[in-house]
């Protein structure tokens, strides 16, 4: 049977076609991977199907589910199939969940009004464990990591038992043991008589789900076939370009040359909602150097970071900023830009208002969005109108109006495809050497961190970590 059919599904914007018609046609036991550029119509397309596009975009073309004919137009029909004919894994988890809510009560809803389970405790204690968020069922979201969220929003995604799976960046902010851990979960959907759709940035990932893989470039398909063949033996350029620009082609970073330091940390300690995450941590960040920060989902990256730009206060050990440096020049580049940007303000009054508040000269804003190859006219969006790895981007221009001395870079590639990820973060490390900004990169990346950061941070779960740097001196 053909749970998923879709012919010549097209989205038209206001005054132009966004994403060039697709067909396709998903069985029971298929799926379907989009890879392309930030911004080429990958989720705009997976919005069209699930009836969900902004305001202004429409869709058009023929779909069917499970058999039955839906409008493409009619958003209201498509939103009658959610959860139990599709479930749905937004890029961003924080969209997908109810901020007054608890993660086990979140799951356990849809096991009980959804998929209509006799015993939905039982099976989200089970969801809960398979994902390791047992000792985070008691938790509200916003005091979950942004790995923990995505896990959250995965298991309440699938709780309700839809055979089409809808997941775009499901792996986005996960390390590599979570990272295969979802992707065996999605390989479930298809091993199990489902059909899967995906969106993302991490080839790997699309590897490992296997399937047809179709590539997306300015709204047009440039090559489709089957995971391997266009992963390992691609016949277009584009997307033999994109293959090359993953992290563990990049060539190695040259030496540092570092200056003073513009911050220091002894003794760290910080804990979220009552539970200690690390402790005995010593830092220090000089002017002109990448230094990266590793450790596994929930290990408390963010929260430290936080707690050396001021936004949390550490509950034990010390924090010295360097002398004269104001409190503003301490930025950070969010692991999840939406929650940074007003939702209801479009993005260029964000910006224009805070050049006006810091005195900012308007006219440096055009070089930078060119820079980071951002449209001008994105400027007239609001958040929620633009990609999530534009959005991110746009993040970036924002901090370094300011004048940073130190960028708490928490994630700041993991929604941009290998191209555009390349072009970033070859961007923060040649600001870092140009004009001496200190660089506290966060990444679940391995390949990207040994190719980009000149060394690195290790933290582990409530144990001590030494800061080499530190130690050595």
């Amino acid at each position: 049977m053909t749970l998923l059919s879709v012919k010549e599904l097209a989205v038209d914007g206001p005054t132009a076609e966004m994403v060039a018609p697709i067909s396709l046609a998903l069985a029971a036991g298929q799926s379907v991977t989009l890879i392309g550029e930030t911004g080429s119509g990958k989720s705009l397309f997976a919005q069209a199907l699930l009836g969900t596009l902004p305001a202004g975009l429409r869709a058009r073309g023929t779909l069917a589910v499970l058999g039955r004919q839906v409008p493409v137009d009619a958003p209201q029909a498509l939103a009658g199939l959610w959860g139990r004919a599709i479930s749905v894994l937004p890029q961003e988890p924080w969209r997908a969940l109810d901020p007054l809510m608890r993660a086990g009560g979140q799951v356990e809803e849809v096991h009980r009004l959804v998929a209509q389970s006799d015993t939905p405790r039982r099976a989200t204690q089970a969801d809960l464990e398979a994902l390791e968020l047992t000792a985070a069922a008691d938790r509200y979201p916003f005091e979950l990591s942004g790995g923990m969220a995505q896990r959250l929003a995965i298991a309440a995604a699938r709780a309700g038992g839809a055979r089409i799976v809808v997941a775009d960046e499901p792996s986005k902010g996960l390390d590599l043991a979570r990272r295969d851990e979802v992707a065996r979960r999605l390989r479930i959907v298809t091993e199990t008589g489902g059909a899967l759709v995906t969106i993302t940035h991490d080839l790997e990932l699309a590897e490992m789900l296997g399937g047809e893989v179709i590539v997306l470039r300015e709204g047009k398909v440039v090559e489709r076939g089957p995971a391997a063949q266009v992963l390992h033996r691609p016949q277009d350029s584009y997307t033999a370009a994109l293959v090359a620009a993953e992290p563990r082609h990049w060539p190695a970073p040259p030496p540092p040359t570092p200056g003073a330091p513009v911050l220091s940390g002894t003794g760290l300690a910080v804990a979220r909602g009552g539970r200690l995450l690390f402790s005995g941590v010593d830092i220090t960040l000089h002017a002109g150097e990448v230094v990266g920060l590793c450790g596994p989902s929930g290990v408390g990256k963010s929260s430290l970071g936080d707690a050396l730009l001021g936004l949390i206060a550490p509950v034990a050990g010390q924090i010295t900023r360097g002398a004269g440096l104001a409190p503003i020049r301490f930025q950070k580049l969010w692991q999840d830009p939406p929650a940074a940007f007003a939702p209801h303000q479009t993005l260029g009054r964000g910006l224009r208002d805070l050049m006006a508040l810091h005195g900012v000269d308007e006219t440096r804003l055009a070089p930078l969005m060119a820079r980071l190859h951002l449209d001008p006219a994105l400027l007239e969006r609001l958040p929620d109108a633009v990609s999530g790895g534009e959005l991110q981007r746009l993040a970036i221009a924002r901090a370094l109006l300011l004048d940073p001395v130190l960028l708490f870079a928490d994630e700041p590639s993991s929604r941009l495809d290998p191209l555009t990820q390349r072009a970033v973060i070859g961007l923060l490390t040649e600001l870092a050497r140009t004009r001496g900004i200190a660089v506290l990169l966060v990444s679940h990346n391995p390949d990207l961190i040994a190719r980009t950061t000149d060394r690195q941070l290790h933290l582990a779960p409530d144990v001590e970590a030494v800061d080499p740097a530190r130690a050595a001196g």
